[in-house]
């Protein structure tokens, strides 16, 4: 991680840049986050380190250990699962009203997303690779005018980079079948199509979640 720039005493920007460090895979499930270490790394004091984690632990990307401390998260295949059922609830909806609202912005970040995916698919960066799924996703749903949802599917969408790169790719390297759905997700939205968007976003969720009801199978 880098030393932040500006007005690097605020809470906000060293949680953005430790959030960007666990999803680019810099800081590993179950690493012990020391607050001397990250203030040294990213030029701040220890408070707002300590601010930021605390935060962070609301939204579950990083777990409150005892007599350990905080560390990121290590995510199980039922926690997963949950995720995405409380994404396929939210996200559908989220995509049907942003496509709605009819917004150029919206396809073009989409786009962008997905031509920085198609770059990456032979790449073998999953980390960077799942950070430009959760972009293109967070593009479809991000218009859907209601700020509740959007803020819990960013933290969903945290946790879903966190899970497919460390669960779910490991057991089904599904990315390229993915990028073609993403790619029929946004050709509905560009057609302005709502309730084609909303049917795929689902279908497309759910693919995951079977995927994690089958190994939660599997194992038990």
């Amino acid at each position: 991680m880098r030393p932040l720039s500006g007005p690097a005493s605020r809470t906000d920007l060293v949680a953005d840049s430790i959030r960007n460090a666990i999803l680019a895979g810099e800081l590993r499930p179950g690493e012990t986050l020391v607050e001397r270490r990250l203030s040294e790394l990213l030029g701040v004091s220890k408070t707002p380190v300590r601010e930021a984690l605390i935060g962070m632990a609301h939204t579950g990307l990083v777990t409150v250990v005892p007599n350990k401390g905080i560390t990121v998260r290590k995510l199980s295949l039922e926690d997963v699962r949950k995720v995405y059922e409380v994404r396929r609830l939210l996200e559908p909806w989220a995509a049907k009203m942003t496509t709605r609202s009819g917004s150029p912005d919206v396809v073009r970040r989409a786009q962008d997303a997905l031509n920085e995916a198609a770059g990456l698919l032979s790449a073998g960066d999953n980390h960077a690779l799942s950070m430009a799924n959760r972009r293109f996703h967070r593009s479809l749903y991000s218009g859907c005018g209601n700020a509740l949802v959007i803020d819990q599917l960013d933290d969903l969408q945290d946790l879903t980079a966190l899970g497919v790169v460390n669960l779910l790719w490991d057991r089904w390297p599904t990315w390229r079948e993915e990028f073609v759905e993403h790619a029929e997700i946004l050709a509905a939205v560009t057609d302005g199509n709502a309730d084609e968007a909303e049917r795929l976003v689902s279908k497309h969720v759910q693919q995951s979640l079977t995927n994690l009801e089958s190994a939660e199978e599997a194992d038990s």
